[in-house]
């Protein structure tokens, strides 16, 4: 399997604290990751890196077919290139509705020639998304009236409108009742089938029911990597962020 997105040998230091030391880390096109580890670890500077937030120190971070490098792009060209970020707390137009939050984030056409092509009215492609996301009965309503979950879905729904080929989220979970979380899980599964879908989350039950590879993260390094049965029987993974079933 090709990778989509390959981070090699990164490293970021804040005010002399390494908040990343050498990394690498690769991704498929169509696969389902989550990134775990203890606070400090390194999991949001990841983040920040592939988005072009925050500017590596050395190492490289190449994306797409053509391994183009994103070091030294914009958090706008990098969104633009199919790179999408969600973060925990969700962030959506609350006096819009669903279906206007859907429409205005829906990805315009570049090319001179998408004029050519038809194309479903933007208010049909917004309802399709709402379907996906689990809002279609709520199309109508304004987003500021949404339960905490449902404002998470609606952010995730917009990021897909924007069809990027790398979804990066942030703690999902949080803050979720159980029905919600295992929506949530389906939604991240299904997005996953088509593009590449990587979840930081501190939520243990939650990344067991995405049943997908597990990287562990630890002082800006991988630590661990393999099922979560695996990464979680690592005695390093034990001793520095799961516990010991002995410790007091």
């Amino acid at each position: 399997m090709s990778a989509l997105l390959e981070v090699s040998g990164v490293s970021k230091s804040f005010d002399g604290f390494k908040a990343i030391d050498n990394l690498s880390f690769s991704i498929g096109e169509v696969e389902l990751r989550a990134v775990i580890g203890p606070n400090g670890a390194g999991k949001t500077t990841f983040m920040d890196l592939v988005t072009g937030k925050t500017r590596p120190d050395s190492g490289t971070i190449r994306y797409g077919s053509l391994s183009r490098s994103l070091t030294g792009m914009s958090e706008a060209r990098i969104a633009q290139a199919g790179i999408g970020r969600k973060f925990q707390k969700p962030t959506v137009f609350e006096d819009q509705t669903v279906v206007e939050n859907l429409v205005m984030a829906l990805k315009s056409p570049r090319n001179p020639f998408s004029v050519l092509i038809r194309r479903p009215p933007q208010r049909d492609r917004a309802a399709t998304l709402a379907e996906q996301i689990g809002l279609d009965d709520a199309l109508d309503r304004r987003a500021g009236e949404l339960s905490h979950g449902q404002k998470q879905w609606l952010e995730i729904g917009m990021l897909l409108a924007q069809e990027p080929r790398v979804l990066l989220v942030d703690e999902p979970a949080a803050g979720m009742t159980t029905a919600e979380r295992e929506k949530t899980t389906q939604m991240l599964v299904d997005a996953a089938r088509t593009r590449a879908v990587v979840v930081i989350e501190h939520d243990m039950d939650f990344v067991r029911r995405l049943n997908c590879r597990v990287t562990v993260l630890h002082e800006g390094r991988v630590l661990a990597e393999g099922s979560l049965d695996h990464v979680c029987a690592d005695p390093r993974v034990i001793d520095v962020y799961l516990g010991r079933d002995d410790d007091v």
